[in-house]
């Protein structure tokens, strides 16, 4: 996650803006924004002050034998003006906020806009934007308390929620006064400290975003928020890769170099055998990354028989190629993440890889066989394929034909080589999913149950 961004940074006003400037520029950015001084000319402020009696002033009754007063503390509004502003805002509730000590809210966030005014005392007002509800783990969205955080900011619990341990670099704070008045915007995270005796009124109302979303479009937008939160955290699981080795010692065995005679010595490589691929027409950086991927495959790879790919069995790579998809959920969420070989894909430039692949054809094609059939990661399924989109934004629609029907021409199955890259990257996506779920909405998902449900149901489709 990028530092906090300056254009989500608490906005200060010595000045009160108009009803205009509120509703064209504040309102709609749905950033935070301080008023210094904004309701000094309420009659609350004398009344109100405790150090005036104004505690004796506001006991009012709590509940009242009169059916029509539904609201004890109506009596109070003749003391408080609705900031001008506000404008036309249709108010929701206006509240009273009173302690006679000090206090802490939880932290959470409110599903309207909130004016928060202070009549008396002062308050420490800790905000952090809707994008960094990851750090503060919500409820879960089905729970009663669904826009508390979970995480005790005072003694938190790494070890329970390691996220939060940044939570603190994307908060603001600010300390509001008497008289002063706060714009806490819908769906910011926000937590209170207030002193002693403090006194305090909000104004809750309605965001238009919200009140102007016709019902029968709420799945659609439901469906787009989660498609571009998905995809942002596809990109951020993408980005630890680049802290990831781009070099590697990965140097492969002798007889890697001798056209996938495998495993038939363990012997450094001699200069001889590097002359092979040497004739390459690969630049030297070009070179390493082949090495790199050959020697990845053959370490990870055991053959039943020499030469052929089908009798492949993985090593150390933790898939089970000889189970069907089902079983592999559990070997594929421990990889997801700093697999050695979508750490090399993600340091190629596109067309370099293009190169790497085409040599790989034509002198080690079962290695490639090998690599994309059982030694893909979902992570690495999901790189691969970024990296042909980058090729193909470079190179021209016959230069595309020829490099993909040399590609899949290595393969005896090419539908299952498809089949494992299309695979992986459903299973990289449901990752993506799964952790949006977890970080935006407090909800954990069985995803070895789930991705088991959801091969069974491909499964029962394919056999239809």
């Amino acid at each position: 996650m990028a530092q906090l961004e300056d254009a989500l940074r608490i906005r200060h006003f010595r000045r009160l803006p108009s009803s205009e400037e509120f509703s064209a520029e504040i309102e709609p950015s749905n950033v935070p924004a301080v008023f210094y001084g904004a309701i000094k000319g309420w009659e609350a402020i004398s009344k109100w002050n405790p150090s005036k009696g104004g505690l004796d002033y506001l006991q009012v009754p709590i509940l009242s034998a009169k059916i029509e007063e539904t609201c004890p503390l109506e009596i109070l509004r003749g003391d408080l003006e609705m900031p001008n502003f506000l404008g036309n805002n249709t108010i929701e509730s206006i509240n009273l906020w009173m302690n006679r000590a000090s206090s802490r809210s939880s932290t959470h966030y409110d599903p309207h806009h909130n004016l928060l005014c202070i009549v008396a005392g002062c308050k420490r007002v800790v905000l952090w934007a809707p994008s960094s509800s990851p750090l503060l783990y919500p409820m879960p969205v089905y729970g009663e308390a669904s826009n508390h955080s979970a995480v005790d900011l005072v003694n938190p619990d790494f070890s329970v929620h390691g996220r939060a341990l940044t939570s603190k670099e994307y908060s603001q704070e600010i300390v509001l006064h008497y008289g002063d008045a706060l714009f806490i915007p819908e769906g910011w995270f926000h937590q209170v400290d207030s002193h002693d005796l403090t006194v305090a009124v909000n104004f809750w109302w309605k965001s238009c975003t919200i009140s102007n979303m016709v019902e029968h479009m709420d799945a659609y937008y439901l469906r787009r928020i989660l498609s571009r939160l998905v995809d942002k955290e596809m990109n951020d699981m993408l980005r630890s890769l680049e802290g990831c080795s781009k070099g590697g010692n990965h140097a492969p065995k002798t007889d890697v170099l001798k056209g996938d005679s495998y495993f038939e010595s363990n012997d450094p490589i001699t200069h001889a055998e590097q002359s092979i691929l040497a004739s390459d027409p690969l630049e030297p950086h070009e070179l390493n990354v082949l090495y790199q991927i050959v020697s990845l495959v053959h370490e990870n790879l055991s053959p039943s028989s020499h030469g052929e790919a089908s009798g492949f069995t993985p090593k150390v790579s933790g898939i089970n190629v000889d189970g069907d998809q089902k079983s592999n959920a559990a070997m594929y969420s421990s990889i997801v993440l700093n697999n050695p070989v979508a750490s090399i894909l993600w340091a190629v430039d596109p067309l370099a890889l293009q190169k790497v692949i085409l040599s790989m054809v034509n002198r080690f094609p079962r290695t490639l066989e090998a690599l994309i059939i059982h030694m893909l990661s979902p992570t690495a399924a999901e790189v691969l394929t970024r990296k042909f989109d980058e090729m193909d934004k470079e190179t021209t629609k016959e230069q595309q034909s020829e490099f993909y029907q040399q590609f899949y021409s290595v393969f005896d199955d090419q539908y299952a080589a498809m089949d494992s890259i299309l695979h992986g990257k459903e299973f990289f996506s449901f990752q993506a999913f799964c952790n949006v779920l977890d970080k935006y909405l407090g909800v954990s998902v069985d995803e070895n149950r789930t991705y088991h449900q959801k091969a069974q149901l491909r499964s029962d489709r394919s056999g239809n």
